[in-house]
């Protein structure tokens, strides 16, 4: 099956979305159901200890999972995350890392995946489980 999008359209999309812009997060790759983004290491993301905060992982896994369903359903798809589930194995002090997330199964109304953050010597860092609820936008009515 092919990719419903480019790699342009999503580079395009993290630049341009607010929420995604303040992280930093770039594309690494993309494939059919699955993304990579590279997540850059910012003084803002330390907690005390000097380790980055386990929110910056969350978020790092809900992109890549959002970007992965846009491989699979196109840029126009609406899909909302419904649960998240981190299990957090390591920690990361002062370096970047990349998350990788990637759909199991896309069913009518939920699709199901998993993301793995790892840092550059191959450590996994976090654990994800995500389901996302297909949310379909109904046609602006017709004015009158």
């Amino acid at each position: 099956m092919k990719v419903a999008v480019t790699e342009d359209e999503l580079k395009q999309l993290l630049a341009t979305v607010p929420f995604t812009r303040s992280y930093g997060f770039t594309l690494a790759n993309i494939g059919e159901g699955q993304c990579t983004i590279f997540v850059p290491f910012q003084k803002v993301f330390e907690r005390p200890g000097g380790i980055v905060s386990g929110p910056v992982f969350m978020a790092a896994a809900d992109v890549a999972m959002w970007l992965a369903i846009k491989t699979k359903l196109g840029l126009t798809d609406s899909s909302l995350t419904a649960e998240m589930k981190t299990s957090f194995l390591s920690g990361a002090k002062n370096e970047d890392f990349h998350c990788t997330a990637r759909i199991l199964k896309c069913g009518h109304r939920l699709i199901y995946g998993l993301a793995e953050c790892v840092n550059d010597h191959g450590t996994l860092l976090t654990h994800h489980t995500l389901t996302y609820i297909r949310h379909h936008i109904a046609p602006a009515a017709p004015k009158s």
